[in-house]
């Protein structure tokens, strides 16, 4: 079958990962390093807390604001709201001097950020088709890892060598307002060509209905044998991937590597990402997306075991985000995509909101056990030894979602 290019709607979509992945890099990467600047003391604690209360907000806001969000126009000015406060706060975080005041400033950006990334799933639906969603999902990922490192690798290059004899809060109060304006000028193209097609009609009273229909959705996708497995062992396993993405650079610092050695090395991550995440794509379509979910599962369980008993210095960080690389872009995209193709349309933000809420819930689980066990046994290396197990989980229940029928498309 001849390769179809993508429309205007799926090319837009796909930049709105280039512009929100900026701040997703930068809040993986030199916030944390900043953060510790701020902090007394080692800063995992602190900072595993502060990402398991933004992910609370975020699980608990998101189904009630996802299925208002399904009503006829109503994703896109989600977006607009969420976009631009988050972006208000990204540029504000440049400004507090203590660590209390910038980590709720940071958890403000960090659920604006993510609540707009639920949104954005679920226009995937409205940009393109069933067929495509694999492909598609697997591109935006792509070029988000790619793409934030333009912005990312200006924002290094003043706050590493900080020129005109600048501080490193006034270097990085630069680097959020270079994030937030690449966060903007990204989100227009799919604001601008990409339409709500599935929506369901407005209905007076929205909230309260919406409230009556959460229990209503979530008895729909547990009576839905393959919607329910899958739900159950992306729970699982997104755990570790979100815990992994948020807490690395914390747990390196703590480690005593270098600060700059670890952005480096996570900056390799997204140059590995790129074409990792487009190959997921194209062999989710050959081999089947349950298939490679599981690769992407077992691929998580080592790097976990590796970092939890072998992470001791700079070469092996190096390692550790090369093999982050490999399988971070292609486990999220598919995930979304499989998920997009098993949820009614005209319900999907409705759907992602619970996609996103077991995701969320997922990563205050996986932060709260890392800061949990690394605060009694004063070791982090047996708090991410700890999420192991919620590898496993997911790797078994993943095996139980029965197999999608194949589309001709990717027969």
């Amino acid at each position: 079958m001849a390769k179809q290019k993508f429309t205007r709607a799926e090319k837009s979509w796909i930049m709105y990962d280039v512009g929100n992945s900026a701040l997703v890099l930068l809040a993986t990467s030199i916030i944390p390093i900043y953060f510790k600047s701020l902090a007394d003391g080692p800063a995992l604690v602190a900072w595993s807390y502060g990402e398991t209360v933004a992910s609370l907000v975020i699980a608990l806001l998101m189904p009630i604001l996802g299925s208002i969000a399904d009503m006829q126009g109503m994703k896109k000015k989600f977006v607009v709201g969420t976009v631009g406060t988050g972006v208000v706060a990204t540029v504000a975080m440049g400004f507090p001097t203590g660590a209390m005041a910038f980590l709720v400033i940071y958890v403000i950006s960090s659920v604006m950020l993510n609540t707009s990334i639920v949104f954005y799933d679920a226009l995937l639906v409205d940009a393109t088709t069933d067929e495509r969603m694999d492909e598609v999902s697997s591109q935006g990922y792509a070029w988000g890892y790619i793409g934030s490192c333009v912005p990312f690798i200006a924002c290094l290059a003043i706050v590493l060598t900080r020129p005109f004899g600048m501080s490193f809060q006034s270097s990085m109060q630069i680097a959020f307002v270079i994030t937030a304006a690449w966060w903007v000028a990204f989100t227009i193209p799919m604001l601008r060509d990409v339409e709500q097609t599935h929506y369901k009609p407005r209905e007076d009273h929205a909230v309260s209905k919406a409230l009556h229909g959460i229990g209503a959705t979530l008895k729909k996708i547990w009576s839905d044998k393959t919607l329910r497995y899958f739900i159950i062992a992306y729970f699982f396993y997104i755990d570790g991937v979100h815990t992994i993405i948020k807490l690395s650079t914390s747990y390196g610092s703590d480690l005593g590597i270098d600060g700059t050695q670890l952005v480096l090395a996570l900056l390799v991550t997204q140059f590995v990402a790129f074409p990792s995440a487009i190959a997921y794509g194209k062999l989710g379509r050959k081999f089947g997306t349950k298939t490679m979910l599981l690769v992407g599962i077992a691929g998580y369980t080592f790097i976990t075991l590796f970092a939890a008993f072998f992470l001791r210095s700079a070469i092996e960080f190096w390692f550790l985000a090369i093999m982050v690389g490999l399988f971070q872009g292609g486990i999220q995209a598919l995930s979304r995509s499989e998920f997009g193709k098993l949820c009614p349309k005209e319900h999907a933000n409705e759907y992602f909101g619970f996609f996103d809420i077991f995701g969320k819930y997922a990563a205050i689980m996986g932060t709260f056990i890392v800061g949990t066990m690394t605060a009694l046994t004063g070791s982090g290396s047996l708090g991410v030894f700890s999420i192991v197990i919620l590898f496993v989980i997911g790797f078994i229940m993943m095996r139980k979602v029965p197999d999608r029928p194949a589309t001709q498309d990717e027969e």
